[in-house]
């Protein structure tokens, strides 16, 4: 099995892709199958959050695998307005939402309670299938209310000494 455990910022090669939904890249622990077919496991350290497009690599650097934004369920959000879409994007901030923002449009991951409240707010609501890249959090960490490792307790023997024990 092949562990990765370091984001790389360059790399003259690509060998795999990895392609993960937004709940999964911002795991630090998890064992996956890349499209390779190839068995991994992710060793990162805790906080980070993998983007579509960022480069990992293998313990020993012999691996680079480019990870790729999974297409998801989410709610795209537009408004009458930019005002009514500021209005909606404090709600949902003050719900600690994880969002992505673009240039009119909000994108969430779909939610009933949220969807009716933007409904209740005036705004038009799409289920769309789309990649979810929400913004990273004004202390830079995206945080995210959750569990970082909840089926992952049988990788964690396998971290050699001085490595994963953050």
């Amino acid at each position: 099995m092949i562990h990765l455990t370091e984001r790389i910022a360059l790399s003259g090669h690509i060998d795999d892709t990895l392609e993960l939904p937004f709940d999964q890249r911002q795991k630090s622990r998890l064992r996956v199958t890349l499209a390779s077919g190839r068995e991994a496991a992710l060793f990162l350290s805790r906080g980070l959050i993998l983007r579509g497009g960022d480069l990992i690599q293998s313990e020993d650097g012999s691996v680079v695998v480019q990870i790729v934004a999974a297409q998801e369920p989410v709610y795209n959000v537009i408004a009458p307005t930019p005002r009514d879409l500021m209005r909606a994007a404090y709600h949902l901030g003050n719900r600690h939402v994880p969002l992505q923002i673009g240039d009119g449009w909000l994108r969430l991951e779909q939610d009933y309670v949220l969807r009716d409240m933007l409904l209740g707010l005036g705004m038009q609501v799409s289920e769309v299938q789309a990649p979810f890249e929400p913004e990273a959090g004004a202390y830079g960490g995206g945080h995210r209310h959750g569990h970082d490792e909840d089926s992952l307790q049988a990788l964690r023997p396998r971290v050699k000494s001085g490595q994963g024990s953050e």
